[in-house]
Formats: C-alpha cells, structure tokens, sequence
C-alpha cells in the first residue's frame, strides 16, 4: 500500500527560498528574471528607435539631450518554471537499518522543494522514470496541479518487490525530458546514477543536452555513501542481489572493497567533474545524513549564488 507524504514535516522549510541563480523564463510576476523584455515592470536598457516603431516608448527626455530616438527596455520579473525528475527504478528502494530508502529520501525532497515553490506561486511539474519516461507533466502553479503531483509520489512510496523489479535508463529519458520542456526551465533530477559505465560518454552527452536547451539543471546525486560507496560491510560472506536484474553475487568484502571503491569512486567523481563543466549544480544526497539539514545547506548556497 502506498504510504502518505507528512505535510507536517514540509512545514519546516517555509521561512526559506528556492533561487534560480540564472536567468529563466515563467508565466506570472514574481521572483524571477525573464529572458525576455516587456513594457511592464522595470527598466532595463535603450536602444535605437527603428522607424514605423510605435513612439510609445520613445524616452523624450533623453531625445531631448541628444537629438536621438531611443526607446526603452523592460524587463519582466517571473516566477520560474520547475520540473522535478526522480528515477524510480528498482535500484532506488535500496535501503539498510533504520535509514530511508533512496526513493523515499527523493520523494520527501522533493516535496519539500515543491512546498517553497508554491509559497513563491512558481509552477512545477514533474518526471518519473525507470527504463523509460513512465510519466510527465507540464509546469502549472494551481494547487490541483500540486495535489496531483503529491498523490503521484505518494503512489511511488510502496514496499520493494522483486518480481515488479524495474530497471533504469537514463539516457533516453534525459534526452525526452530536454525536448518535452519547451520553455526555459530550472530541472531537478534526482536519482543514484547507478547507469551502466559503459555507456557514461552517453550519459554525459544527455546531460549536456539539457543545458544545450537552455535549461538550468540541478542533480542530486542520491546515495546510501556507508554501504554504496565506502562499502561498509562486516568481512563475513554475503550474497548481493541486484535490485533491478536479480543477478546474485557472493563474495568476502574484504577481498574486493579496494578496488571496489576506486572503480565507483572514480565514476562518480567523473560525473561530478562533467557537471561542473557543463554547468550542472551537482550535490550528494546521503541517506546517513538527516534530509532537513542537506537542503538547508542547499538552499543556502543557493541564496549566496544568487
């Protein structure tokens, strides 16, 4: 049975903002920058006035000190449209002892994220996926479209069965999301990115095809750091099973934990390196860690980038 997200816990982040650090286009006056120019909030610039121009802009008083035509810019403040992507794989139901699953951990920022975004009348929408894009919808700022969005994660907060395992890729989905999202818009992906190695040059080219469209992209990478990548296990024999193919593995921990933790250690740090040159805001999710203080620190870089 799918659990219920507790609102009670969202209350917390009320006092706080979500900032979108570059320029993104919106619908309704608010917080936010719009790429393009209007006529009705605030000034931005002159520029020369074309002939068979409507003179309702014309800036007399500067025709006046230099004998030239100008017209004047504004520029539209906007709330920023937000899209939400979680991988919902089977991978991300892993959990161990009292910790949240990855999903849940996701579903609960997620939530929270949205819980601001409506404070500040932002429109968001959300992207689940597995091997496939399994759901998408526009960016709206209605409190429906908020109900909505939250019985859609509460459906994804149900117990791991392997016989349902789903497996992930993102490659395609990151592509579709990019084209799917006309408008210029703040992504939110949330997943582990446990994608298979060889084909990370695609993954790469994915994430660079988001912010080839304009968009701004900020990726949680979500992970369980203590088992998935320090591999904390006692050195006793264990039997891994693979949460999305059901492959089973037994080995010692010992015997394979080195070169274990220098493969995963390595793939990762790559991928925080190509976010940093695409210009993707990357940060570390840790399960271990309580979700409240990570976004915190979160939104509090944010504000500072801003």
């Amino acid at each position: 049975m799918a659990e219920q997200i507790n609102r009670e816990y969202l209350e917390q982040f009320g006092n706080l903002e979500v900032l979108a650090k570059q320029i993104v286009e919106g619908f309704i006056t608010g917080l936010h920058k719009s790429p393009f120019h209007g006529f009705s909030v605030e000034f931005a610039e002159h520029r020369l006035y074309n002939t068979g121009e409507s003179t309702k802009h014309v800036d007399w008083k500067l025709f006046a000190r230099t004998d030239k035509l100008f017209t004047k810019k504004y520029e539209e403040e906007t709330n920023l449209r937000c899209q939400f992507v979680l991988d919902t794989s089977s991978s991300m139901h892993f959990q161990h002892d009292e910790n949240w699953s990855k999903l849940k951990y996701s579903i609960y920022g997620i939530a929270s994220l949205m819980e601001l975004l409506k404070r500040q009348r932002d429109a968001v929408g959300l992207s689940l996926f597995t091997d496939k894009l399994d759901l998408h919808t526009e960016n709206k700022s209605s409190n429906t479209h908020h109900r909505y969005i939250l019985s859609e994660l509460e459906k994804s907060l149900h117990n791991y069965e392997a016989k349902e395992a789903k497996t992930t890729e993102s490659v395609q989905v990151l592509h579709d999301i990019a084209e799917l999202c006309k408008r210029r818009s703040l992504i939110v992906v949330f997943s582990d990115m446990l994608n298979d190695p060889e084909n990370k040059d695609k993954l790469f080219e994915a994430l660079q095809h988001l912010k080839h469209n304009k968009h701004e992209v900020i990726l949680f990478h979500v992970v369980d750091k203590k088992k998935e990548l320090d591999f904390q296990f006692e050195n006793r024999p264990y039997t891994l099973v693979d949460m999305e193919t059901g492959e089973e593995m037994k080995l010692i921990p010992g015997e394979v934990k080195e070169h274990y933790i220098k493969q995963v250690g390595d793939y990762f740090k790559e991928l925080e390196q190509k976010c940093g040159a695409y210009g993707i805001d990357f940060h570390e999710l840790d399960t271990n860690k309580p979700l409240n203080e990570l976004l915190v620190q979160f939104l509090n870089k944010r504000g500072k980038m801003r």
